[in-house]
């Protein structure tokens, strides 16, 4: 490692492009940069504010730069690397290799440590669980700065509260985790049209007993019969026989100019995306092999796509996850959501498999309906209404995409949070460790007295 760690005075921005002044500090040693520091951030893919300073001008300490790559083991797919590390060199080095994480978010600009901050979780999640399944141990800097190890089985309290803890129970400085072997390195998919989010639901239900993966777009326009009309996508890893004898190639990136209006999205123009992106699958079924980045991250061709909300224009991601047993729910939903006049062009909805063992981990056996919504002065009483369903139906949200959601609503969906906090405050007495959410959701104060 080389070099002093650089400080330098900007403004940071989340994906949902909320923004807020910050003291940013970067440099190749993570322990030299993560000192004194009351937060990391990675790539800056959190949708709201869990990766911004708790206070106006606070230091947050980007780990980006800290990325060696420090073991790996092909025998048994031990990976062990730094926190800023990210999932693309991950799919760039490992992938052609026929090795992969077996949990991947819908994004491959992410880093290992944000990884198992928000404990992500993806389309296979019915089949392998989130991130945290797979991680064997964590190097972290705690808040009175020591350094440790923590493991499943070593400090194990420290450890599920830092899976799925947002960065608040000290810095991760490396992660040591198991990478999945493949047979080949490219998806064998099958897509098809769906004509309403009650067959969606059957379909998920379904698809989950033989597919390891899936994901389904719908349209939050349609209405009667057609209500939640989508594209249901399921997939797996390709048998050699069935994949081209070469690696996949990561694909070119266009990047998104900042030159849109911030009218470019409103209701006639999600509508009219709605209307296209569910008839341009034109074949009512189509299966075969796909390239994995059109699979999992068919957003990261189009660098910078946050910008189609205009110069200026600022959303959030509304994700939740609504349990197991009541299919009608979903349906309840998306009702609710139309009613609030809260139609996107993107939402996304997976299938869930059994709660994961992280303390505040978002997942649990169900299905989990993500929709990014624009920023306006109806937002805040969209996700109350939305958040006061999911308390009713017993769900919860995902705190990488939340930054509107209210502390009393929040204990209420999710009474874990007195057992994350109870472990908090044991190696973090003064909550040292803080971002804007957590002073928003937890009553941490934004600076330490």
């Amino acid at each position: 490692m080389s070099g002093s760690p650089t400080k330098r005075d900007g403004v940071l921005e989340a994906w949902g492009r909320v923004s807020r002044p910050a003291a940013e500090v970067l440099g190749e040693d993570i322990e030299a940069i993560t000192e004194g520091s009351p937060l990391s951030r990675g790539l800056g893919r959190s949708y709201g504010d869990s990766a911004l300073p708790a206070r106006i001008g606070g230091s947050v300490s980007t780990t980006t730069l800290a990325d060696r790559l420090i073991a790996f083991d092909p025998e048994s797919g031990e990976l062990h690397a730094e926190a800023g590390l990210s999932l693309r060199e991950i799919f760039r080095i490992f992938l052609p290799r026929n090795f992969y994480v077996a949990s991947t978010p819908g994004t491959s600009f992410v880093t290992l440590g944000g990884m198992v901050a928000a404990d992500v979780h993806g389309k296979s999640h019915h089949s392998a669980g989130t991130i945290g399944r797979h991680v064997l141990g964590l190097k972290m800097r705690l808040a009175d700065e020591s350094i440790v190890w923590c493991t499943p089985q070593e400090r194990s309290e420290l450890f599920w509260a830092t899976v799925g803890g947002m960065g608040l129970t000290g810095h991760i400085l490396e992660v040591r985790m198991r990478l999945e072997r493949l047979p080949s390195p490219w998806i064998w998919s099958r897509s098809e049209r769906v004509p309403n989010l009650k067959v969606l639901i059957a379909k998920l239900h379904e698809t989950a007993k033989t597919w390891p993966m899936s994901v389904a777009w719908i349209d939050t326009t349609s209405t009667g019969d057609k209500l939640g009309r989508g594209i249901l996508d399921v997939g797996r890893w390709a048998e050699p026989g069935e994949a081209p004898s070469e690696p996949p190639r990561q694909k070119p990136r266009i990047t998104m100019p900042d030159i849109f209006p911030r009218w470019l999205i409103n209701p006639v123009t999600i509508r009219m995306f709605n209307f296209l992106w569910y008839w341009k699958h034109w074949q009512p079924r189509r299966e075969g092999v796909v390239h994995p980045e059109a699979f999992f991250y068919p957003l990261d061709m189009l660098a910078r796509w946050n910008r189609a909300y205009g110069r200026g224009g600022t959303f959030t991601q509304y994700q939740c996850v609504l349990p197991m047993g009541n299919d009608e729910a979903p349906v309840e939903f998306l009702k609710l959501l139309q009613s609030l006049g809260g139609d996107s062009f993107l939402t996304v909805v997976k299938d869930c498999g059994p709660e994961g063992q992280g303390t505040l981990s978002f997942p649990r056996e169900g299905i989990s309906l993500a929709t990014d919504l624009r920023l306006g002065p109806k937002t805040q009483g969209i996700v109350d209404a939305l958040n006061a369903f999911v308390i009713a139906e017993g769900g919860r949200i995902y705190l990488a995409k939340d930054m509107l959601t209210r502390p009393a609503d929040y204990a209420a969906m999710d009474p874990r949070v007195e057992q994350f906090m109870n472990v908090r405050r044991r190696f973090d007495p003064e909550l040292r460790l803080r971002s804007a959410q957590s002073v928003r959701l937890f009553g941490d104060p934004p600076e330490v007295s």
